[in-house]
């Protein structure tokens, strides 16, 4: 390397230099480093480490591995020679190519996730059924508290006197795109009844899915507002959970699923079987549940979905978002060296190189993903490979003259 650098991953044996590159822990420094040589490019990718830094960061992901790589076929190449060492040759390309669609999967994966774990909920869209609306509406489950001043704050399903009656719960996520991990669920203990009676259910379940073509979700939204009792017939359900037992206590109880569901279209739906508190003033079974959390990490908005069918298939895109001045990854809101956070007045070129090289990765990203409950399968149509090298390699020298400029900038 010029001005007396030691290239390290040539200079050290292999397992030090991926200890050394496995200290990396933001997606954009895996991509940087790639971009150093066409060494260093084969090796990031040879040694899986967009991989291992996604699943490091997003255990989540690691449920979804299988379905990620066993459909990740590339077309045989055409070998006219029966010779042995060109049929061994067509076959280590083609699980080079394997790698390298397997970084970009990664890569893209691990910067397009939410960093934490958060509440996905963006509103509540119906109620199966309501005892008193809108006093005793959906809307009140997403307030944490039980009670708002003098107030009581809860959902209450009407009254039956058949214990079998199921009810259930619909809202719509915070994006398209979620990884959804847990549900929390407190039913509500009636403070103002005697006995201070606890309205959970008997077992709970949860339906995943997205919108029927015919119908946009502010007509159901507004449909619901006005009384609709059910939404099974404008929802194609992708996923359903086992049943979980429910306590008869008032606490948050938390239903976490036997592992991360990928959840494609918005739509997450509670239902809650067996009644078991019975009100004395009509001998009637409720359910009431004062609040209601739906935990995941949500992709960002450069991910989009088209479904294909109705049998959970869709079209998975990465389009970066322009922001008003044309930049399709702008980064407000990256935080300083000194641990500060907030917005620079523009990126810097470091940043500006970085997020040019993942767009150009990006270019004509369009995977196949069959939703299967746990995961999803994915097909790569990408053939940039080469043009993506050529341009990492033109950019080594206005890479470091980048990073020079950023360094200057931090002091």
């Amino acid at each position: 390397m010029a001005g007396g650098c030691i290239d390290f991953v040539q200079l050290l044996n292999h397992d030090l230099s991926t200890n050394i590159l496995s200290y990396l822990d933001d997606p954009a420094d895996v991509v940087r480093v790639g971009s150093v040589s066409r060494a260093w490019r084969q090796f990031v990718i040879s040694n899986g480490l967009s991989k291992n830094l996604c699943l490091r960061l997003l255990p989540e992901v690691s449920h979804a591995v299988p379905a990620i790589e066993e459909n990740d076929v590339v077309e045989p190449l055409e070998v006219e020679s029966t010779d042995d060492m060109e049929v061994e040759k067509s076959t280590a390309d083609m699980e080079v190519e394997k790698l390298k669609k397997n970084h970009r999967v990664y890569a893209f994966l691990a910067k397009g996730l939410a960093s934490s774990v958060g509440n996905c909920i963006s509103e509540a869209i119906c109620a199966s059924s309501t005892d008193n609306y809108p006093e005793e509406s959906i809307l009140n489950t997403l307030e944490p508290r039980d009670r708002i001043g003098d107030e009581a704050s809860y959902w209450s399903s009407e009254g039956e006197s058949d214990q079998g009656v199921p009810e259930t719960l619909t809202f719509k996520l915070a994006s398209k795109l979620c990884f959804i991990n847990e549900i929390n669920i407190q039913p509500f203990q009636a403070y103002f009844q005697y006995g201070f009676p606890i309205y959970s259910a008997k077992a709970v379940r949860f339906r995943i899915g997205h919108f029927t073509d015919h119908y946009t979700e502010t007509d159901l939204v507004d449909v619901f507002e006005v009384g609709h009792r059910h939404i099974e017939d404008d929802v194609v359900w992708t996923y359903t959970s086992e049943y979980f037992p429910m306590a008869q206590e008032n606490c948050l109880q938390k239903f976490k699923l036997p592992e991360p569901v990928f959840a494609v279209g918005k739509v997450l739906q509670i239902e809650f079987s067996g009644r078991v508190q019975q009100q004395d003033v009509d001998g009637l079974y409720y359910v009431c549940i004062s609040h209601v959390q739906i935990l995941g990490r949500p992709l960002k908005e450069d991910f989009d979905a088209e479904f294909v069918d109705l049998s959970g298939k869709c079209v998975l895109k990465y389009i970066p978002k322009p922001d008003a001045t044309g930049d399709s990854n702008p980064s407000t809101g990256d935080a300083f060296e000194d641990g500060s956070g907030g917005s620079t007045p523009g990126p810097s070129r470091l940043h500006s190189f970085t997020a040019g090289l993942v767009q150009r990765a990006g270019m004509g990203f369009e995977r196949i993903f069959s939703l299967r409950g746990h995961g999803v399968l994915i097909m790569d149509d990408d053939n940039n490979d080469e043009d993506n090298e050529d341009y990492e390699d033109g950019m080594n020298d206005n890479l470091v003259e980048a990073e020079s400029d950023a360094e200057q900038a931090f002091d």
